[in-house]
């Protein structure tokens, strides 16, 4: 009898299939009114992407650029707009476009001011025709940024949901993860967020810092506990080229990967016990939290459009976005390129991946898994022609159930180990295309 070995539990989080290092200039251009002309359009996602924050943490990855220089965030709105009305000419009038979801990503939407995240809230609304006060708005924020002016817009606007990147309640953690914060300044963004009556609170916690024990790990997360949040997540820390901790030798560390394994099982148990539900890997909800999302969308079905210089756009055919970075300089370079652009540039598609062959069933199976519901069968079927899971991905899906990751029947599920390993379960199934095209990008 052969003993199936675990690989390392950390090696990449995976929130979109392909990743975006896979993605690659196209030369043919392809125009957006070709590429949306026969996709549903009656339940789409709306992403508009700010890529300003007011300090650069040291384990972000984000594309995203300290401060702004006079003007930029007025000029990248100016650009956003344009794209929206070359983006929403494209959708056509041939069918009713609606959207069944919005969000303000980034970077950090509230590093802008109040009176430009009204601005950005007109672009969603009078360009691209996403009401906001119909749908849910899921927003995120900083604790300096989160002031009561801004979440004064965003509640008035429709914000459903606003996410605080916490990371950790401890002045030293923070300091440690290069996230210069005090206690005290996060409890009091807390307490303006409460208090602009936004009906979902989600705080953002990071577990594997340097010096974090499970004591202390425990002690932010009552603190976070303390403000009954209807979501909490909880992210390993991660060390990645070109940032801030990326001058840390990278490689195998099964110690810290057992240390951030054990983070997570005290966290995970301690949620639980106190009422929250898991729904993946990282996020936990409160189980009388109000309902909370789009029960029209699903993402792996439903395609997505995104407005600014680090989103991304799904259509059945290609995902497309614009250039990507990490470093600073060419992250600038991108976001002066993007200001600049015509109505025009933005009716085409500059960076993407075609999602032929089986790279569609891949995503559909990815993104089901990583999720505690699962994917049940016989939508995969409907969606695939018949076909099945086990059929397409017969050695993946051995490999899993022998490793005590997924439970078989008619809904594919994880278990809680399963779900534990999600960030070694989800890079399984990327296509060879896809690691090829990851492995040869050129990190910049």
């Amino acid at each position: 009898m052969t003993t199936v070995t675990a690989p390392a539990p950390y090696q990449s989080y995976v929130y979109a299939y392909p990743h975006k290092t896979a993605y690659r200039e196209r030369p043919d251009r392809p125009s957006l009114s070709e590429l949306w002309a026969d996709e549903p359009k009656d339940a789409l996602s709306l992403y508009l992407h700010i890529p300003f924050c007011e300090v650069r943490c040291g384990f972000c990855n984000l594309f995203t650029r300290i401060g702004a220089p006079d003007g930029l965030t007025g000029a990248y709105l100016d650009a956003l707009e344009r794209q929206a009305g070359a983006v929403r000419e494209a959708l056509g009038e041939r069918e009713p476009v609606r959207f069944a979801t919005a969000a303000f990503g980034g970077g950090t939407p509230t590093f802008l001011t109040a009176a430009e995240l009204t601005r950005l809230c007109d672009i969603a609304e009078h360009r691209m025709g996403a009401d906001l006060r119909a749908v849910p708005l899921s927003v995120e924020a900083s604790p300096a940024t989160a002031t009561a002016d801004r979440l004064a817009v965003l509640a008035e606007r429709g914000a459903t949901r606003l996410s605080l990147g916490v990371q950790s309640f401890d002045d030293t953690e923070a300091r440690a993860a290069v996230r210069p914060q005090r206690r005290a300044d996060v409890e009091a963004a807390l307490g303006r967020v409460r208090d602009a009556g936004i009906p979902v609170l989600n705080i953002d916690l990071i577990y594997g810092i340097d010096g974090q024990t499970e004591h202390s790990w425990l002690r932010s997360l009552d603190a976070a506990l303390a403000w009954r949040p209807e979501e909490l997540y909880l992210y390993p820390l991660y060390i990645r080229p070109l940032t801030g901790l990326g001058r840390r030798a990278l490689g195998a560390d099964p110690e810290w990967d057992e240390q951030r394994l054990r983070l997570y099982r005290a966290g995970r148990d301690h949620l639980l016990a106190h009422g929250y539900e898991q729904r993946s890997m990282r996020m936990f909800r409160r189980a009388d939290a109000p309902a909370e999302g789009a029960d029209d969308y699903a993402c792996q079905t439903d395609g997505m459009i995104g407005l600014g210089c680090g989103a991304r756009s799904y259509t059945a055919g290609l995902h497309y976005s614009f250039d990507y970075a990490v470093g600073m300089h060419e992250i600038r370079h991108i976001i002066d390129d993007y200001v600049t652009r015509s109505a025009a540039d933005f009716a085409h598609a500059a960076y993407g991946y075609p999602m032929t062959g089986d790279e569609p069933r891949r995503r559909h199976l990815l993104q089901s898994l990583l999720q505690a519901d699962g994917l049940p069968v016989a939508h995969y079927r409907a969606r695939f022609g018949g076909r099945t899971p086990a059929g397409d991905f017969p050695a993946e899906l051995a490999r899993f159930a022998e490793l005590g990751w997924l439970e078989s029947g008619p809904v594919l599920r994880l278990t809680p180990e399963g779900l534990a390993y999600s960030d070694a379960l989800g890079p399984e199934l990327f296509s060879p295309a896809v690691r090829a095209a990851m492995a040869a990008y050129e990190r910049k």
